[in-house]
């Protein structure tokens, strides 16, 4: 039997990165998996291809996940598609490093509305379709949580905050049966964060494992934690970074 057979999953800012690697991760451990994407069609699209490609189901559905009606339309076709609700992954985020003096109010509330209320959001909906047997969800943080890193005060504020939602959900609930866990990956290469070569060399020299990592690294343990072999684990923020922290 898959690790994931007969769960239905939903993965925020799934189109690419991380987030379509957990997407492509949790299908190949058997589950079913919305695609959630906002603007990236065509990256959503290719997620699914490969999904499928590998023998699994997926569908692809738009949303923007910092606004309430969508997310119940999303959640909605969710249960149209596949019937019910077992995993919800809050990973959709933006970041900007930039020093204090040029943090403005519109990139406060953009990093706000998408790193944290859309988790509060997404969360608070997803509840309503978990059934008796609970589920899991999981909020992919960052390492800035705990590593103190100079140009990234408003984005640890923002990861800050998931963290701490995720350790008060656990509590409010495990009377449901639903498991809240935050991932904190380190810096990892995506389509969106493409390193330089002093970025890398500094990143390699600061990790235990002395290496990079790959979103494939923080798929596995999502796929792991989103399973009953996880059923014991709630309220943790579990850092992926080689040792980058």
């Amino acid at each position: 039997m898959n690790l994931l057979e007969n769960k239905v999953a939903v993965v925020t800012g799934a189109s690419k990165g991380i987030g379509a690697a957990i997407a492509i991760s949790l299908a190949s451990h058997g589950a079913k998996v919305v695609v959630n994407y906002n603007s990236d069609h065509d990256g959503a699209k290719k997620t699914v291809q490969k999904i499928e490609q590998q023998g699994g189901i997926a569908v692809m559905i738009q949303g923007n996940i910092t606004k309430s009606d969508d997310i119940k339309s999303l959640l909605k076709e969710t249960v149209k598609n596949f019937g019910k609700l077992d995993i919800l992954i809050n990973n959709a985020g933006v970041y900007k490093f930039e020093p204090l003096e040029t943090i403005t109010e519109k990139e406060f509330h953009r990093h706000f509305d998408t790193n944290v209320l859309s988790v509060f959001l997404m969360t608070q909906e997803s509840i309503k379709y978990f059934n008796q047997n609970g589920g899991s969800i999981i909020n992919i943080s960052s390492v800035a949580s705990v590593k103190a890193t100079p140009m990234t005060s408003l984005y640890t504020a923002s990861k800050c905050a998931v963290d701490g939602i995720t350790r008060v959900l656990s509590k409010e609930l495990g009377a449901k049966n639903i498991r809240i866990n935050s991932i904190l990956p380190g810096p990892t290469p995506t389509e969106g964060n493409i390193m330089n070569s002093d970025i890398e060399a500094f990143v390699i020299a600061n990790t235990s494992l002395g290496k990079i990592g790959s979103c494939n690294d923080i798929a596995q343990l999502t796929s792991f934690l989103s399973s009953d072999n996880a059923k014991w684990i709630t309220g943790q923020k579990i850092v992926v970074s080689g040792g980058f922290d």
